[in-house]
């Protein structure tokens, strides 16, 4: 895809969005989106727009056989990302502590790898994937010592 902004700024015009800041880093292959108007709408459905939105850039460069573009909207995925991390960081203090397992609750495949990642290099825990499909989740176990 040759000019993924400009894509980027129709697309956000043909949804209804006027008032906006489009923020691109085309060598990173992602964007960042502050959408400035309709804020309560927004702010309710964000966690949908946010993959809706993305899920439209996945489609379109798969079809013209580029590398996608993720798009951050308000900060979403910035905060969600920081938030798991917190979440992975208590939970292995837990585990570690309790010398229990402690499950995280169901997370899509790029969350569990947060989680995996922030918690590789942790000394007292080790991290597993379990169930399936959208109940996948993450389960954090103390190491025996």
């Amino acid at each position: 895809m040759e000019n993924w902004e400009s894509f980027i700024k129709k697309t956000l015009d043909l949804i209804g969005f006027r008032d906006y800041r489009l923020e691109m880093k085309i060598e990173e292959r992602r964007g960042s989106v502050f959408i400035y108007e309709d804020q309560e709408m927004v702010k309710e459905n964000l966690p949908a727009i946010v993959d809706a939105v993305n899920h439209v850039l996945q489609m379109v460069a798969k079809k013209n056989q580029a590398e996608a573009i993720f798009l951050d909207i308000n900060n979403y995925r910035h905060d969600r990302e920081r938030l798991i991390a917190e979440l992975a960081r208590a939970a292995a203090k837990k585990a570690s502590t309790t010398k229990t397992e402690v499950a995280l609750p169901a997370m899509n495949s790029y969350e569990r790898r947060l989680v995996h990642m922030e918690l590789a290099v942790h000394p007292e825990v080790k991290t597993e994937s379990a169930g399936e499909g959208k109940e996948r989740y993450v389960v954090i176990k103390p190491l025996a010592e």
